[in-house]
């Protein structure tokens, strides 16, 4: 009984985690050293968490080879497009990065958070984990970035994470624009459920030049 109930301890030791950090990566170009750099900086913090790398057909194999040397998780993924005629995107690449959207498609994970390849990180976050299940997690993004150059609320000064810094001028202009968070970062729970809506929700959504970033944030209000 006692060597029985050792062998499921370290079983149950061995099974693989239900949380992971994860990425993205498309294409042959250099963007897998970002995606290395993000690997080791997990390691040198000693996060106890893998690095699972959601990657697109493209991606040649020798970058593969490397990924997995360094200890990620591959896993291929099939594409998603942008309806017809929605291509206008503040950067080329955002069109892309509609296939993020199937990391909600791991559903072997409970809890996951995504960071864009080119982030480095410098200390442990792995407690961001542990934030209450059952809510999606990410940053404000910043207006005063000048990808938000085409809106309203760069050329007037207005950020939503400042928003005292600049009133927003209601009498004139109508209601604040929507929060909008940055797709760089975020804590979610996998779900098919949920993975289905997001790619409902992207057939319907009028194109902005933020591509995947409105889908993620539209089906969060929902």
């Amino acid at each position: 009984m006692a060597s029985e109930m050792a062998i499921k301890t370290v079983a149950k030791s061995m099974a693989p985690p239900k949380k992971a950090y994860v990425t993205f990566l498309a294409g042959d170009g250099d963007y897998w050293k970002g995606v290395v750099g993000l690997a080791k900086g997990l390691r040198k913090v000693g996060s106890v968490y893998p690095l699972v790398v959601a990657m697109l057909p493209d991606v040649p194999e020798s970058h593969r080879r490397l990924l997995i040397s360094q200890g990620c998780i591959v896993k291929e993924i099939k594409p998603i497009y942008p309806p017809e005629n929605q291509t206008q995107f503040a950067m080329a690449y955002y069109v892309i990065n509609y296939s993020k959207l199937r990391i909600w498609e791991f559903i072997e994970y409970e809890k996951m958070m995504y960071l864009d390849a080119d982030i480095q990180v410098y200390e442990n976050i792995d407690h961001l984990f542990d934030l209450p299940n059952g809510y999606f997690y990410a940053v404000m993004d910043c207006f005063c970035e000048k990808t938000w150059s085409h809106t309203p609320q760069y050329k007037i000064g207005y950020c939503q994470q400042c928003p005292d810094k600049v009133t927003w001028p209601a009498d004139k202009m109508g209601p604040p624009p929507s929060l909008y968070f940055n797709a760089g970062m975020f804590v979610h729970e996998p779900s098919i459920e949920t993975a289905r809506k997001l790619l409902e929700t992207l057939a319907i959504t009028t194109p902005t030049p933020f591509a995947e970033q409105v889908t993620e944030k539209r089906i969060k209000h929902a």
